[in-house]
């Protein structure tokens, strides 16, 4: 992380702070960095317009720590840690939820566990210390892991007909055989239920840990309190995580097609390549040049191609994915099934045509203009704010990000963007399309794991 501006321990309170200026949507702020007696980081904003407060937090870990054989253990963990903790059953511990109507939510993505907690400020001390409960002694006990097991199966069984669901997961599949990120964060039907009691245990030892915790407080609240609530909630916790080690890998070689077979009235497509990491110097330009091709919605290329001009789609849109060990552009619509193959030709050579050309100036400088203006805007509620700051700390951005973000986008040269235009969007793309397939398409993979057409 960047460190800045670090100022000395104040001997009274034991909490160092970092002021910084920063205007969110509502009204000018100080992002803080508050450190707790106990040596608990995290990053503090102070706002006392409404009483509540909100806190977000990330464990590194996610799906990618669940054991071979078992994907959807760290997803049942994290469904089931409010289900139950320390003295208290799961019907009493919602009861306690509910009636101080604190939300408490955890949630898996394929690198992290997340989680977040948002409570009136009279309720701050209970609802805190519900969350203790939750990260240092989840129960499990069999009757809500069995309901919650049967609700995730249900989902699963539901998905399992999806076109996009089965789209997803045969694209995860492709572009990155062999590795964790493969599996879906969810599990599947067949590992669901091998899933016990104690492996959801080890994994909650394994991965929740002060050592990979990146945390975020916005609210009703002082910074001397914010840092004796910090080693409350957290301090129990194992200092160091036993994470597996996780290998980088690359996307898959490009470009592929994987058509899956499935009776349905639209066909699903998802399409992507490799994409950039969080920390290239190339970033920025990358994720301008991802508005202008698919990322601005109705103003992007992708749509006007795809959409206005030809009327293959409703909707068509790509974004960046950034892992911990690897990074793709991912793009993502449906047509009708005799429409696919145009359509994904018409999306090839757009991505072709920018990669060569690269974007307009005015292309540009319309993008730059929408994503600085949007930034705040998308932060308008605590927790939003909360959960973005997270994020900044999770990339490793520094507590300065949001002052200096509007300068990194203007630094951003119509040479920059033409040059990340070729290196990211030149090479094809693997796309898995799901659906009714008219005519036989030679130059097409079909998908090892197609299931049976369903009417």
């Amino acid at each position: 992380m960047n460190m800045m501006n670090v100022l000395p321990r104040l001997a009274a309170t034991g909490i160092a702070l970092v002021c910084l200026q920063i205007a969110p949507a509502s009204a000018a702020a100080k992002i803080q960095r508050v450190v707790s007696p106990g040596g608990i980081e995290a990053w503090f904003v102070q706002d006392a317009t409404v009483p509540l407060i909100a806190m977000q937090f990330a464990f590194t870990g996610g799906s990618a720590q669940d054991p071979d054989g078992k994907a959807g253990t760290g997803s049942l963990a994290a469904d089931t840690l409010d289900e139950g903790a320390g003295d208290l059953d799961s019907k009493t511990y919602h009861e306690r939820l509910e009636r101080r109507a604190i939300q408490m939510n955890f949630s898996v993505s394929r690198d992290y566990l997340r989680g977040s907690l948002r409570m009136l400020k009279e309720n701050r001390d209970e609802a805190f210390d519900l969350l203790r409960l939750a990260l240092t002694s989840p129960r499990f006990d069999a009757e809500p892991l069995e309901r919650v097991r049967a609700q995730t199966l249900s989902l699963l069984r539901r998905e399992s007909t999806s076109p996009g669901s089965i789209a997803s997961d045969r694209f995860w599949a492709a572009a990155y055989e062999g590795h964790p990120y493969a599996r879906p964060s969810n599990g599947t039907l067949e590992s669901v239920p091998k899933i016990e009691a104690a492996d959801l245990k080890d994994y909650v030892r394994r991965t929740l840990a002060r050592d990979n915790l990146k945390i975020a407080v916005v609210g009703d609240v002082d910074a001397e309190t914010v840092g004796k609530l910090l080693d409350k909630t957290f301090g129990g916790l194992p200092a160091k995580s036993e994470l597996t080690p996780v290998a980088n890998i690359d996307f898959a070689k490009t470009p592929q097609k994987f058509v899956v077979p499935l009776d349905v009235p639209q066909t699903a497509i998802l399409f992507g390549g490799a994409g950039i990491a969080r920390n290239d110097p190339d970033f920025m330009a990358a994720y301008i040049v991802n508005h202008i091709i698919g990322g601005g919605s109705l103003s992007s290329r992708l749509y006007h191609e795809v959409r206005e001009k030809r009327g293959l789609v409703y909707s068509v849109s790509s974004s960046l994915i950034w892992m911990n060990h690897s990074s793709m552009f991912f793009g993502s619509t449906a047509t009708r099934a005799d429409k696919a193959g145009e359509t994904l030709d018409t999306i090839n050579a757009e991505l072709k045509r920018i990669s060569e050309e690269g974007p307009t100036q005015k292309e540009l400088d319309e993008a730059k203009s929408y994503l600085k203006g949007s930034q705040m805007l998308a932060l308008d509620s605590s927790t939003k704010f909360a959960g973005a700051l997270v994020q900044y700390q999770l990339d490793n951005l520094g507590i300065d990000y949001l002052e200096r973000r509007s300068g990194i986008i203007d630094a951003v040269t119509l040479d920059d963007a033409k040059r990340v235009a070729k290196r990211i969007w030149g090479n094809g793309v693997l796309s898995v399309s799901v659906g009714r397939a008219p005519v036989a398409d030679a130059s097409a993979t079909p998908s090892a794991t197609a299931p049976t057409a369903k009417n």
